[in-house]
Order: structure tokens, then sequence, then C-alpha cells
């Protein structure tokens, strides 16, 4: 195979991310109905927070806290407790997406793989255990423990580094969004595999070494290299 190693991201690329699911799940264990206002007006302020939590202008801790602050205030409860509860709920709906566990187990054993996720670092391990994939990745990179979120390379410098510094040309890092995991892949200079399920229009400065449709596209694709 040519690469020696396959990076990952976590969200919507091998895993489900439902996240307005897992609210209505959390806030329903506080006896409330969680609406689709309620999402609008919560994307409203998750989103930006997002975007600059990728910019590296606010931390973890103040994407987390920012986003439930309203909500925390109306239950009197701390924010933190609230980010705890919606890990939990991601959790407890959490599901691999399709061709997932095959993909892992026809790589299982010829290539090394790893993961780089901007997710937060209790949800990615509960997930892992839950769906039997530790057994699968020799490296776990997550965001809130490096301090640095992808597109930042820095971040895959030290995904590479925990790795044992193979190759660049022998590592492909696989994403479902271009802003973050196939710039990112770029910006370290490794190759990259633009998982675009929903037939997305691809950016004009971001262009992916490979593009799939589905996992078991880039299993097929994988097989032949």
């Amino acid at each position: 195979m040519k690469y020696q190693w396959i990076l990952f991201d976590a969200d919507e690329t091998l895993f489900h991310f439902d996240d307005f699911q897992g609210l209505q799940l959390m806030f329903s264990r506080y006896d409330i109905d969680f609406t689709n206002d309620d999402y609008i007006k919560y994307q409203s302020i998750n989103k930006p927070l997002w975007v600059e939590y990728q910019n590296g202008t606010i931390s973890a801790k103040q994407l987390q806290h920012n986003r439930f602050q309203s909500w925390a205030e109306k239950l009197q409860v701390s924010t933190q407790t609230l980010h705890n509860n919606f890990v939990t709920a991601m959790a407890d709906i959490c599901s691999p997406l399709p061709g997932a566990k095959e993909l892992l187990s026809s790589l299982h054993g010829k290539v090394k793989m790893g993961i780089v996720t901007n997710g937060f670092t209790a949800l990615q391990e509960i997930r892992l255990q839950r769906t039997g994939f530790s057994e699968y990745f020799s490296s776990l990179t997550i965001s809130e423990q490096v301090g640095i979120a992808k597109p930042d390379k820095g971040i895959f410098e030290h995904a590479l580094n925990a790795m044992g510094q193979p190759e660049k040309r022998q590592v492909l890092m696989v994403g479902d969004n271009p802003h973050s995991d196939i710039l990112g892949g770029l910006n370290a200079g490794i190759d990259t595999c633009w998982l675009n399920s929903n037939g997305q229009t691809q950016p004009e400065d971001i262009t992916p070494h490979y593009q799939v449709s589905s996992l078991a596209e880039l299993q097929c694709l994988l097989s032949e290299q």
C-alpha cells in the first residue's frame, strides 16, 4: 500500500454527529422540550465560536462555556455541568457512519491508523470504547489536549511527532470538512482525501488529492493503492 499511516477526522467521518438530537436528549433530562427554534438560536452562538476556536482565538474551555451560558443561567447550573451532560447525551446516541467498521477492519494490520480531531476529549474516548474502534487506532490527537485546532499545521505536527515522524508522503488525512481536515492536511504537507458524502461544491482554494462520496468508496480506493 502507498500509505503507512491513515489519519481520520472523527465527527461525520467515522461517527454520526447529530448535535440537535443530542441537545434534545440532554434537555429532555431537564424536562425541557428543546425545539428547532431553540437549536437555531444555539447554532447562532455555537457556529461562530467554532470558527474562533479553529482560528485559535478562543480556547476549548471558552467555547464550552460560552455556548451554554444562557441555558446555564436559566437552569441555574454551571456551564461545565451542561457541557458534561451534552457529552453524555452525544455518547448515548453515537453510532458509526455506514462502512466505518468495514473500512477500519479491512485496513487493520495493513496500515497504522490515527485520529486527528477538533472534537472534545471525553466524547472521543467514550465513542471509541463503545463502538469497539479503540483497537484500530495507534494514535489519538485531540485539539482540546494539544491546544491547537485544525486547520493549523501545528496539530498535525504534534500527531506526526507522536507517530514517530513517518515520511509525510506515506501519510493520508481523511475528513469531511474541507476547511479544517483537508486544508489542515495540506498545510501540514500530507496527502488528503475529502469524504464528500453530501455532494458539496469544492472550495476554489482547497484541492484534495482524492475525493470520495462514501467510506465504501474510500475502501475501494485504498485497496487499489
